[in-house]
């Protein structure tokens, strides 16, 4: 394999100052093309281990530790800093279309579509991720410096350990973890043609590599407090439907708005068959809806009209009026909301 070039900015740190601290890692600052390249050689050639890495669906800054140095890569393009506050800018109605946008490869080699690209001013990502090839997934021991994190599946299964929750779970179509911040987990293994929906808060925010820590732990403490939030895993076909907030829909409800105090909610929506319009008008922060199967018209009136099938999703600003319409029989769809 040949490896991308690296360039160390030297202006991060002098030799003097790495070896000020007797005994503690240096920190050395490089910049470089291809991140995952670089991380590559660092890891598997010459033996570093990884410490952090961010953000995960297109990875831009790695924290890496190994002989004496503790190492930043940092891509040419970006300024690696992780943002601490959450900027609130005005958001806009975006509609993503499956196919129309592509998957690229992130953490773990996992691939990674893009649901909101302008990532409502910075305090959401949502990712539409996938694995095509099934069997044990390359992940490690991780937890994510987040406000939230949910992670909602659309096909196959997914096996998942969790930080004193058991032994690992197998999440399948339907169904819907809660990953509270700091919740030490890892990916196992899944089926062939895996694919999650993924939503957080901030958009960009760091996953770190838990070194201490073997999963599963053999504790079992469902009601541990993770930073104010609770694990949540939520069985879509053992959960009763019942009335939506629209005429002829009903919901299955995850259960995590009592879980995270209700920072985020998420509902599995489907019609009871009236094909009633459904008004998606809100005051919250966010509400995302992303099409398990079926179709409908998502009409905005002055800001478009726009047909919504299997994979398509679209993320509503507050304020703007408009309906789910030309709802089909089998429409299956998540919807997450963030109060203001």
């Amino acid at each position: 394999m040949r490896y991308a070039p690296i360039s160390v900015k030297t202006s991060a740190m002098t030799k003097s100052s790495i070896e000020s601290e007797s005994g503690s890692p240096g920190d050395i600052l490089l910049s470089c093309d291809d991140v995952s390249v670089v991380l590559e050689f660092f890891r598997e050639r010459l033996g570093f281990r990884l410490e952090s890495i961010y953000p995960a669906d297109a990875p831009r800054t790695v924290t890496m530790s190994g002989q004496g140095l503790r190492l930043k890569l940092i891509a040419n393009d970006t300024a690696g800093d992780i943002p601490d506050d959450l900027p609130v800018n005005q958001p806009s109605l975006i509609v993503t279309r499956a196919g129309a946008d592509g998957f690229g490869t992130g953490r773990a080699g996992m691939q990674y579509r893009d649901l909101i690209p302008d990532r409502f001013g910075g305090r959401f990502i949502a990712s539409h991720i996938r694995i095509l090839e099934g069997g044990p997934v390359p992940d490690y021991v991780h937890h994510h410096h987040i406000r939230f994190q949910l992670i909602y599946c659309v096909n196959g299964w997914v096996r998942v350990a969790y930080e004193d929750q058991g032994e690992p779970m197998t999440m399948q179509a339907g169904d819907c973890f809660l990953q509270p911040p700091h919740i030490r987990h890892r990916v196992l293994e899944c089926s062939d043609r895996m694919e999650v929906v993924e939503i957080a808060c901030p958009a960009e925010h760091a996953t770190l590599v838990e070194h201490e820590i073997s999963l599963p732990t053999g504790i079992i403490d469902r009601s541990r407090d993770f930073h104010g939030q609770r694990f949540v895993f939520h069985k879509g076909e053992s959960t009763p439907w019942k009335p939506w907030t629209a005429p002829g829909f009903e919901c299955r409800d995850t259960g995590i708005a009592g879980a995270t105090g209700g920072i985020v909610s998420a509902l599995t929506v489907r019609p009871t068959g009236t094909g009633e319009p459904a008004s998606l008008a809100h005051n919250a922060e966010l509400r995302f809806l992303f099409v398990r199967q079926g179709g409908a018209m998502l009409d905005c009136g002055n800001d478009g009209s726009f047909p919504l099938g299997a994979a398509d999703a679209c993320a509503i600003p507050p304020g703007l009026d408009c309906e789910l319409r030309d709802v089909s029989r089998d429409l299956v769809f998540l919807e997450v909301r963030s109060p203001a």
